[in-house]
């Protein structure tokens, strides 16, 4: 089929990764490749996250790729409600895995089924003080409990309320906090099935630590049948169900409901089936040894090591201490994904759910991605879907970039799905963490060496004005002598202004008009010398003017002419006419003339000039009057 002809189907999922999320997504993956069609998955956690039962339903809300989706599966705990009723209400056929949402079509493991088989088969050993582990705030855990209870209803055995422990998460730690309660309780428990085989493992591991034998004193079953699961000792006896499948399913619903105005809901079973090992207290069966397998858990090791030295070359690259910037994307050469970009929320943090991303980085350079806006509905940009090969396993992948302070944007990535390391554990995941890290980082710097060049301004320069002060007056003033004394011939000199009647116009029109009036003195002064000159003001009324590299003699007379003239020329403030007059002293640089010494020089010679203004002199000044 052609790329114009081809469906994107999205997944959304807590995570884009792992052992059971990631089996999903490879299944629902084949599938579409099969049909001719493609996947893009959507992490909707943010990233860095480790457990999705701990962290909750995300509030993912953006319409994050909508403009390419032909529908959209919904994993457990990826989104809320609304967000699936907002996909349905643009023509965006939902279906759920996992669990229910309103007026979606879903697809389920056998949750009950494959429970009875796993219960009926530890009845046949014996058992009847059994009890049931889960997560119960999952819909398929709850399945699952139900499978559990009707099987003992079945057999004459009431379920016994105190045998059923909520785990909290479907975790090792979940099995690990029910352990202690199924050691001490009273009769013994002498059975126990579990929601998901990570609960069973915890729970086997701490039964073990408090001394009990498993399966001769308490038999554990689980549920998922996960790679590691046969190996472990006791092996765990458990109920697989073919996530794969379940992916595909869900991708065969879908393709199904598209297309259709009004489509029903729909309900699909995957079978499970029981996988007898030795957690149960069958005789032990060794473990099954093929070359074929053999190869395939080595290749598992492989991967898992590769995965280990992406993430700490990953850390090293965007973390360590270099000046590369994290949003050109070179860093992604570090990862097992082979293509992406980078798309940055334009105007920062927006409430807008279709806010405009603008792509700030592209990997590798080429496609002309970087600089182009779009929003977020168009994301990621459709060339990243034509570098994915779906037949090898390749899908397109998408995770928020966001950190505690800042939701920065959305990360792109073709590469391969990742089904063997644990949920969040990913590439991904840890890209999309370290990436915000990265530029969470980056901005702290930047602000950090703003707030440093705006301390070391105001520590230079004059807060009213901005002219600079006395200290940067005398750099100035110390570099012109240097300067003086390594060229011959070359002489600078000092002005020294005050403004007469100065007084009058802030005792008049007040200090706010003295400030306007201030500035615009600065300004002027400014608007007459040259780059290589400074203007300083040393406070009140009181300004200095560095004339560095005089062109010719007398140059300096010219410009205290130029300046009196010009300084006394009427002032527009607060709708009226104010005048000041300016008495300036002059001192020219001679050979070993320190920066005091040429200040106080002037500072005489502005005193002198003010006293023969006092006494009717036409030494530049004019009387101030304000109008």
């Amino acid at each position: 089929m052609s790329a114009v002809g081809r469906r994107t189907y999205g997944v959304l999922s807590p995570f884009v990764g792992g052992d059971y999320y990631g089996t999903i997504i490879a299944g629902a993956n084949q599938a579409a490749v099969s049909a001719g069609d493609r996947l893009l998955a959507l992490q909707t956690l943010d990233p860095g996250s480790y457990n999705a039962d701990r962290s909750g339903v995300p509030d993912y809300r953006r319409p994050v790729a909508w403009e390419h989706l032909a529908g959209v599966i919904v994993l457990a705990g990826a989104v809320h409600e609304a967000y699936a009723e907002s996909a349905q209400a643009v023509g965006i056929p939902v279906v759920t895995v996992g669990h229910e949402m309103d007026g979606c079509s879903a697809v389920f493991a056998d949750n009950s089924g494959g429970v009875r088989a796993a219960v009926d088969h530890l009845l046949e050993h014996g058992h009847r003080r059994i009890a049931f582990v889960g997560h119960l705030a999952h819909f398929d855990i709850r399945e699952r409990r139900e499978g559990y209870e009707s099987a003992l209803l079945e057999f004459g055995l009431i379920p016994p309320p105190d045998l059923l422990l909520d785990a909290g998460d479907n975790h090792e730690s979940g099995g690990e906090l029910v352990a202690e309660r199924l050691a001490g309780a009273r009769p013994p428990v002498t059975a126990v099935v579990c929601g998901t085989d990570r609960n069973a493992m915890g729970v086997i591991r701490r039964l073990t630590e408090l001394g009990h034998r498993v399966p001769e004193e308490i038999a554990v079953v689980g549920f998922d049948d996960l790679a590691g699961a046969m190996y472990m000792k006791p092996s765990l006896s458990t109920v697989r169900q073919p996530s794969d499948l379940i992916g595909a399913a869900a991708v065969a619903l879908l393709a199904e409901l598209t297309g259709q105005p009004d489509p029903q809901r729909t309900v699909r079973r995957v079978p499970t089936s029981f996988v007898r090992r030795d957690s149960c207290g069958c005789p032990p069966s060794g473990l099954p040894v093929t070359e074929d397998l053999t190869r395939y858990l080595f290749g598992q090791v492989v991967s898992l090591q590769e995965t280990l030295n992406v993430q700490h070359e990953l850390g090293i690259d965007l973390l360590g201490a270099h000046d590369n910037d994290p949003r050109e994307m070179a860093w992604l050469k570090r990862t097992t994904a082979f293509a992406g970009c980078l798309g940055l929320w334009r105007d920062g943090t927006v409430p807008v759910l279709d806010a405009e991303l603008r792509v700030e980085g592209e990997y590798p350079a080429g496609h002309e991605l970087t600089g182009s806006t779009m929003p977020a509905s168009r994301f990621p940009p459709p060339e990243l879907f034509d570098l994915a090969d779906g037949a090898a396993g390749d899908a397109v992948f998408v995770v928020p970039v966001r950190s505690a302070t800042r939701d920065w944007g959305l990360l792109a990535a073709v590469g391969h799905i990742q089904e063997a390391t644990p949920p969040g554990s990913e590439m991904m995941n840890q890209s999309g963490a370290l990436l915000a890290a990265a530029l969470d980082r980056n901005a702290m710097v930047a602000a950090l060496r703003e707030q440093e060049e705006q301390l070391r301004d105001a520590a230079l320069h004059d807060a009213l004005t901005g002219l600079p002060n006395r200290v940067l007056l005398a750099d100035r003033m110390r570099q012109a002598g240097l300067r003086a004394a390594r060229r011959a011939g070359h002489r600078f000199a000092v002005l020294l202004l005050d403004l007469n009647g100065f007084k009058a116009v802030n005792d008049s029109l007040g200090h706010a008009a003295g400030d306007v009036l201030l500035i615009e003195v600065a300004g002027r002064l400014t608007g007459l010398l040259r780059e290589s000159d400074t203007v300083a003001r040393l406070g009140g009324d009181e300004f200095v003017v560095l004339l560095d590299g005089l062109p010719a003699d007398g140059a300096e007379e010219l410009v205290r002419d130029t300046i009196a003239t010009r300084l006394t020329e009427p002032y527009a403030i607060d709708g009226g006419r104010v005048t000041v007059g300016v008495s300036i002293g002059v001192a020219l640089s001679r050979d070993g003339s320190d920066p005091d010494s040429l200040l106080r020089e002037a500072d005489a010679a502005m005193y002198r000039a003010k006293l023969a203004s006092k006494a009717g002199s036409s030494s530049g000044s004019s009387r101030p009057s304000t109008r």
